[in-house]
C-alpha cells in the first residue's frame, strides 16, 4: 500500500501553503479535499484524481479501494491543530503517513497585529462546546478561538458582558490570507456597535488593562 501524505493548506491563500505542501499536491495521484480546499488548489491540479470530500465514510471507502495510489488529502490550517488528521490516522492504522504541516489562521492573525501568541490560550468552539468564559479568567494574555455561525463574534461578546467581563478586546479576523481580508478589533463594553455578521474567521479575546 501506498503512503497517505496529509497536507495543511494554511489559512486560504495558496501563497501561504508551503513549498513542500505544493509540490506534494503536483505529484499526487489523487487529491483529497473538501470543496473550498479544492477551488484554492485548482490552478495545482492537471491529470490528477479529484474526489471532493462529503460523507467520511464514502471517503474511507474511496482510499481503500485505491490503497495502491498516491493520495494527498489537503486540510485547511494547520495538520497539527483540530485537524482532520486524527481521525484519518485512526480510521487507516495499517497505512504510514507523511504529514505536511501549515500555518494556522490564528498564526497568520497574529502576524497581521504583530504580536506573539506564546501566552495565550489556545480554544476551538467550532461545532463544539468549551467554557472559553473559564479559560481566559486563567490565561495570562487572553484565549484564541476558532469560530462557527453559532459561536460567533457576537455571541463571544455578549456571553462575556453577561459574565462581567469588560476588560478584554476582541480581535477578529475575517476571511484572512484573502483579498477581502478583514481585522476588526474593539472593546467587548461597545460590541453592540459591531454586532453584523461576521464571515470565516479566528477571535482572540485578548486582556487589557
Amino acid at each position: 500500500m501506498s503512503k497517505l501524505t496529509v497536507v495543511g493548506l494554511g489559512p486560504g491563500n495558496l501563497d501561504y501553503c508551503t513549498a513542500a505542501g505544493i509540490e506534494s499536491i503536483k505529484n499526487s495521484g489523487i487529491v483529497i479535499g473538501g470543496k473550498r480546499q479544492l477551488e484554492e488548489i485548482n490552478q495545482l491540479l492537471k491529470n490528477q484524481e479529484i474526489f471532493e470530500m462529503k460523507k467520511l465514510e464514502d471517503m474511507k471507502n474511496f482510499v481503500k479501494s485505491n490503497s495502491k495510489k498516491e493520495i494527498t488529502f489537503v486540510v485547511s490550517g494547520d495538520t497539527g491543530y483540530y485537524s482532520l488528521l486524527t481521525y484519518l490516522k485512526s480510521s487507516f492504522e495499517n497505512r504510514e503517513f507523511k504529514v505536511i504541516p501549515g500555518i494556522s489562521s490564528f498564526q497568520y492573525l497574529f502576524s497581521k497585529l504583530e504580536m506573539t501568541w506564546e501566552n495565550y490560550e489556545l480554544c476551538s468552539i467550532h461545532g463544539r462546546e468549551n467554557d472559553f468564559i473559564k479559560l481566559f479568567k486563567l490565561s495570562q494574555f487572553g484565549v484564541v478561538l476558532l469560530t462557527d455561525e453559532k459561536n460567533n463574534p457576537n455571541e463571544i461578546s455578549k456571553v462575556l458582558v453577561q459574565n462581567e467581563i469588560f476588560d478584554v478586546e476582541i480581535v477578529i479576523g475575517e476571511r484572512l490570507s484573502y483579498e477581502d481580508e478583514r481585522i476588526t478589533r474593539f472593546l467587548v463594553r461597545d460590541y453592540e456597535q459591531y454586532n453584523r455578521k461576521y464571515k470565516m474567521n479566528v477571535t482572540v479575546l485578548r486582556k487589557v488593562k
